[in-house]
């Protein structure tokens, strides 16, 4: 085999006597074992982390059961792609022979009309399905295709699995066995791959490129911490590095810097960040730290979530970069983040003060003997809608929670608090 090949490429395992991992599902009587070795397989959706086997799994039963293996990518194949392995398929049947094999990565991908395309053929046999997806199929996956899988859970690989597909790495490839290689630590092979095979051999692959050919090779966990901090384009989507670039991509639109928040959103689109995850938290920044300083941030960021989840990759890093700029180009306010958290803190601190009568609803008699709602004051009926009354339990009377910032518009907010409450926003 070549080594120009990558190294998870060429220990890709080729029957289930090789597959390492996922027991419960491939190991000794179990429910998918089983299922291959009668040789019927049904339309199943793999669910589970990266690098897990799920791809290699669909192969592997292909493989076993001789079937016609067609593979679609979610992130760039459309309706027109699914149609044509669905016709190739329907010329390739005859009475007795098997279906053919329709593997779909990152099913979760493919919009409600891409998933629509599939039901009939499913449903009528001409394929056998099987998706593999890092999201929870319950939301990624519309109910009429649905219900016509299996669903099966993939685990991250444990320690164990880790270390032997280490040994089997350093022992059975090609390339690799012919060096000296000691593996003195493996502790951060281990916690950056983060139970993913793909990720433990890309990592260990980076790690021996860079040493000098013919010479003993040591692993130890400075070797590899080392080399993959001189080798930053290994984004890892579960690791620390993971971490540190997302926290960097939010402390810079935090901090205004709208060419380092673009940088840090090129990092990750490029390591294959999922980009609902981007979208996520540009969510979450808008209300944070942008806040009532600019409130169509909230808007725009709630936009961009929902073109980002029907638009999808490449067209995606479009509308991220320009909410990205937009929010990091925003004013900043966190002021309704602290005032959430204060009350939060009071509500923990003095526990669930009882709401003043004359706030609680009087659907019966009783409770209008007892005084619910009397009192209440209804703002409508005064000059400006408003009249000042008093809203919070009697206990927490002068508590304030939120707290305007020094921004043109919740300098406009608090201009109107002290207009309807005098001394209480004067503080």
């Amino acid at each position: 085999m070549s080594s120009n090949q990558p190294l998870a490429e060429r220990l890709r395992p080729k029957t289930l006597h090789d597959y390492i991992g996922q027991k419960h599902l491939v190991g000794e009587n179990a429910v998918l074992r089983k299922m291959i070795e009668s040789g019927n397989i049904s339309s199943i959706i793999l669910w589970g982390p990266p690098g897990v086997g799920k791809t290699t799994l669909a192969k592997i039963i292909a493989n076993t059961l001789h079937r016609p293996f067609y593979i679609l990518s979610a992130i760039n194949s459309g309706v027109k792609d699914v149609r044509e392995v669905i016709d190739k398929a329907q010329k390739q049947q005859f009475f007795s022979s098997p279906n053919p094999i329709l593997f779909i990565d990152e099913i979760h991908r493919f919009s409600k009309a891409q998933q629509d395309s599939l039901l009939g053929a499913v449903e009528q046999g001409i394929v056998t399905l099987i998706g593999a997806t890092t999201e929870n199929p319950s939301f990624e996956v519309i109910s009429p295709l649905l219900s016509r899988c299996q669903v099966y859970v993939l685990k991250s690989l444990e320690t164990d699995d880790l270390l032997e597909l280490l040994n089997r790495a350093l022992t059975e490839d090609s390339d690799l066995s012919k060096k000296k290689i000691t593996v003195e630590e493996h502790e951060s092979l281990l916690r950056y791959s983060s139970g993913d095979a793909r990720k433990l051999l890309n990592i260990l692959e980076v790690v021996l490129n860079s040493e000098e050919e013919g010479e003993e090779i040591v692993l130890t966990n400075e070797k590899v911490t080392n080399r993959l901090q001189e080798n930053l384009s290994m984004y890892d989507k579960k690791g620390e590095m993971h971490y540190d670039v997302i926290s960097a991509f939010i402390k810079s639109v935090r901090g205004s810097d709208p060419d380092a928040a673009i940088y840090y959103l090129a990092r990750m689109l490029e390591g294959g960040e999922d980009i609902k995850f981007i979208a996520r938290r540009l969510l979450i920044l808008a209300a944070e730290d942008i806040g009532l300083a600019n409130p169509n941030a909230l808007l725009l960021s709630q936009s961009t979530f929902d073109a980002v989840h029907k638009v999808g990759m490449p067209e995606a890093r479009i509308i991220l970069s320009e909410c990205t700029i937009y929010l990091a180009t925003s004013p900043k306010s966190n002021s309704a983040y602290e005032a959430i958290d204060s009350a939060l803190a009071e509500v923990r601190n003095s526990g669930h003060q009882p709401v003043p009568l004359h706030l609680r609803n009087a659907p019966t008699k009783l409770m209008k003997d007892l005084g619910y709602q009397q009192g209440y004051k209804y703002a409508h009926s005064y000059d400006g809608n408003f009249t000042e009354q008093d809203f919070l339990p009697e206990k927490l009377h002068s508590k304030r929670f939120y707290h305007p910032q020094n921004n043109p518009t919740e300098q406009k907010i608090l201009e109107r608090l002290k207009l309807w409450w005098k001394q209480r926003f004067t503080k």
